[in-house]
C-alpha cells in the first residue's frame, strides 16, 4: 500500500485528461416512488444514516417505519447531503431505496464516467468546498444540484479511469479491512465485558432476575458499601477556555468520554476551578440526566493522578479502594446500565440521583481480581485504539491522493 511519503511525491500526467463540468458527467435522476411497499422498496435513508467523510452508505431504516419520503435512489447512486454541506455527507448506495428530500441523488453518465469513480470525486475537499460556497440559507443552508453541476474538474478517458479506480480502491479496501477488524474487536470487547464482569445471560430476563441469579453464584454488594456519591458543581460554557486546568462537562460524558477518560476536551481558569469539584484518581463520573431512559447514567472513569474538575449535573462515585479502570468497564456494563434504566425518572428529561447509584448491585471482587479483569479488557481496547489511528492515517492518505487527482 502507498505510504504518506510516496503520495506526497505522487504525480500524474494529466496532459490527455479532459476538463469537464460536474453536470456533464453526472446527473440527478429525480425518480420518485408512490407506493414503496408495492414496489418492493426495503430501505429508507435520512441524513442521519450517512456518516460524514465516508464514501460508503452503511445504515438505513426499514420500510416498516413510518416515512413520508418518496425520492428514489438505485444501487451505485451517490447520496449527497445537500443540507449543511459542511458535514461532508456523500455515500455510495449498495442497495436501492427511498431517501430524504435533503439528500440529492447523483448518478454517473456511464458513457462518460465509470460509476464507481463518482463517490471518490464527490468525497473530495474541493467538491465539498464548492458545495459549501454555493449553499444558501441561514441556520440550515442547502445547495442545489444545478449549482453543483458547474463544478469543474478533469478526468481521463475510460481506460485511464479504470487505472485510477484501481489505485483509489486499493486504499479504500485497506480502510474497509481495518474498519472490519475494528468492528470485530469492538464486538469481542463488549462480549468480554459482560462475561468477565458478571457472566450472566441477560436476554429474556428482567434485571432483578439477573441479580438474583448472580447472587446465587457469588457475593454481590451495593455501591453504597463501596464508596460515596458527591455532586459536581457548575462550570458555565462561558468559563471554558482553550487551555488551562482540565475539566469534564456533563455533555462530554455522552460525546467525548467512553468508559475511561483518556483525553480532556475542556479547560477552565484557576478562578473557575475554585467553585468546581476536584476529581480524585478512580472517581467515576455519571451523567445525572439524559433525554431518553437508555442515555441516563452514562459514565467514565478518571484514572490519572492530575488536577481536574467536574462540572454540574455530574454525579461522582468516589470508591474507597477500587481499581478505576475496572470501574469504568463495570459501570458501563449492561448489568449496571439496566439497573440505572430502572431507576430513571422524569417526563421530558430523565434523571438519576445519588440514592439511585447507591442502590446499584455489583459483584464483590478483590482489588487483585479487578486489576486482572481491567488489564484483560484494556488489552483489547488498546488494539481498538491502534486500529483507530491506522484508519485515520489511511483516510488521510486517501484524502491527500484525491486532492492530487481531482
Amino acid at each position: 500500500m502507498l505510504d504518506m511519503e510516496s503520495i506526497k511525491n505522487f504525480t500524474i500526467d494529466k496532459s490527455e485528461w479532459k476538463a469537464v463540468k460536474f453536470g456533464d458527467v453526472v446527473f440527478e435522476p429525480k425518480e420518485s416512488v408512490k407506493d414503496p411497499v408495492a414496489e418492493g422498496i426495503e430501505h429508507v435513508v435520512g441524513l442521519e444514516h450517512i456518516d460524514g467523510e465516508d464514501i460508503h452508505l452503511r445504515r438505513s431504516a426499514s420500510i416498516e417505519e413510518s416515512t413520508t419520503f418518496t425520492k428514489k435512489f438505485s444501487k451505485n447512486d451517490v447520496l449527497f447531503g445537500r443540507r449543511r454541506a459542511y458535514l461532508k455527507k456523500a455515500a455510495k448506495a449498495s442497495f436501492e431505496g427511498i431517501c430524504s428530500g435533503d439528500i440529492t441523488v447523483m448518478r454517473a453518465r456511464e458513457e462518460l464516467l465509470i460509476p464507481q469513480l463518482l463517490p471518490f470525486i464527490v468525497n473530495n475537499d474541493s467538491f465539498f468546498d464548492y458545495a459549501i460556497t454555493h449553499s444558501a440559507g441561514g441556520l440550515s443552508p442547502r445547495v442545489k444540484f444545478k449549482d453543483l453541476a458547474n463544478f469543474e474538474f478533469s478526468i481521463p478517458g475510460k481506460l485511464g479511469q479504470q487505472k485510477l479506480l484501481l489505485l483509489l480502491k486499493s486504499l479504500d479496501e485497506s480502510i474497509q479491512d481495518e474498519l472490519s477488524l475494528k468492528r470485530k474487536l469492538s464486538i469481542n470487547l463488549e462480549t468480554q465485558i459482560e462475561h468477565k464482569i458478571h457472566g450472566e445471560i441477560l436476554n429474556g430476563k428482567t434485571i432483578n432476575q439477573v441479580i438474583d441469579s448472580l447472587s446465587g453464584k457469588r457475593e454481590v454488594i451495593k455501591l453504597q458499601e463501596l464508596g460515596e456519591v458527591i455532586k459536581g458543581k457548575g462550570i458555565a460554557k462561558s468559563e471554558v477556555i482553550d487551555s488551562g486546568i482540565p475539566c469534564v462537562r456533563y455533555g462530554e460524558l455522552y460525546t467525548k468520554h467512553h468508559r475511561i477518560i483518556r483525553k480532556f476536551h475542556s479547560f477552565i481558569s484557576l478562578k473557575s476551578s475554585e467553585k468546581a469539584v476536584r476529581l480524585k484518581v478512580n472517581d467515576i463520573l455519571f451523567a445525572g440526566s439524559g433525554e431518553t431512559i437508555t442515555e441516563i447514567g452514562k459514565s467514565a472513569a478518571f484514572i490519572e493522578n492530575i488536577e481536574a474538575y467536574a462540572g454540574g449535573d455530574i454525579l461522582i462515585f468516589r470508591p474507597k479502594d477500587m481499581d478505576g479502570t475496572y470501574l469504568g468497564y463495570l459501570m458501563n456494563s449492561q448489568l449496571v446500565r439496566h439497573q440505572l434504566n430502572k431507576f430513571g425518572t422524569g417526563a421530558t428529561v430523565m434523571h438519576v440521583y445519588s440514592s439511585d447509584i447507591h442502590k446499584i448491585v455489583v459483584p464483590h471482587r478483590s482489588k487483585d481480581e479487578q486489576i486482572k479483569i481491567a488489564n484483560s479488557l484494556e488489552e483489547i481496547a488498546s488494539n481498538i485504539r491502534l486500529l483507530d489511528k491506522q484508519v485515520h492515517k489511511t483516510k488521510e492518505l486517501l484524502t491527500l491522493l484525491l486532492s492530487k487527482v481531482f
